[in-house]
């Protein structure tokens, strides 16, 4: 399953790899990859979506609702 979540304050390619890196130790993420220009990222596998939520905002950025 791939979902997509609307992560804001990403403004480059560094900022991409810190959330992909952020989600890459979880439980279920199989992949992850990042857009700044849109603001998105999607996260492959079967994770629970409340920690991927917190592994971004953890990295400081934030996940809209």
């Amino acid at each position: 399953m791939v979902r997509t979540l609307a992560v804001n304050d990403m403004n480059c390619t560094g900022c991409e790899q810190n959330v992909v890196d952020a989600l890459s130790g979880l439980d279920g993420v199989e992949n992850a990859s990042a857009d700044h220009e849109s603001d998105t990222v999607a996260v492959e596998g079967d994770a629970d979506e409340d920690d991927l939520r917190e592994a971004i905002e953890e990295a400081g950025y934030t996940v809209e609702a």
